[in-house]
């Protein structure tokens, strides 16, 4: 008996099989990116020299279903509207001289950054030369830009992190907007951590 041998696509048939083929791969590239794994670009120098302008990162959405964000995580994260828009820029008005701000507003931007957990949820913490103390205890970073804007460097004043908030720090401490001026940012907010930078190609590898 000879084998049967399917007859190629032809015409017709193989239009459809070609549209189904490409909405299908376009359907899973969405799926991926919406639930499991999503690119983005860097858009500005705070996370120098870690992270440059431009370059390209991927951002596990999974992991934080089923653990804690840790300290030392890059993550992306949508910050509080203070950060981006025209009103208070931190939750509490009137704070201490020397002190972070220890509580963002109540409303969440639709905008995205990424910046590095450096303190976690009931964490005391205060900043020194740009590097954060916290409880009681000088991190230490020798991958950060050395910080020379006193205003941005040092806030000696200790504050407590709320539960379920993370507090977040650029690399680059003396050119970056986040959470000293801010506030911490609360864990449904945090859109997944960047583990790997596939651009430009120099620079491929695992954060």
């Amino acid at each position: 008996m000879r084998p049967l041998i399917p007859k190629p696509s032809t015409g017709r048939g193989a239009l459809i099989e070609l549209v189904v083929i490409v909405a299908l791969a376009i359907g899973l590239a969405l799926l991926i990116q919406a639930f499991l794994v999503k690119p983005y670009q860097i858009p500005s120098g705070s996370m120098e020299p870690t992270l440059h302008i431009g370059q390209r990162v991927l951002v596990d959405r999974v992991s934080y279903h089923f653990g804690d964000p840790q300290i030392g995580d890059i993550v992306v994260f949508h910050p509080p509207e203070g950060a981006v828009g025209s009103g208070p820029e931190c939750g509490v008005e009137h704070r201490a001289p020397g002190e972070a701000c220890p509580k963002p507003v109540d409303q969440e931007a639709d905008t995205n950054f990424i910046k590095r957990i450096v303190a976690g949820p009931g964490d005391k913490l205060s900043i020194r030369d740009g590097h954060p103390v916290v409880n009681g205890v000088m991190a230490k970073e020798s991958f950060i830009e050395p910080c020379h804007d006193g205003g941005s460097c040092n806030f000696p004043q200790t504050i407590t992190i709320p539960p379920n908030d993370y507090f977040m720090m650029g690399d680059n401490r003396s050119h970056s907007d986040d959470s000293r001026f801010w506030g911490p940012v609360p864990r449904d907010w945090i859109i997944g951590e960047a583990f790997f930078t596939y651009w430009p190609p120099d620079r491929i590898g695992v954060l």
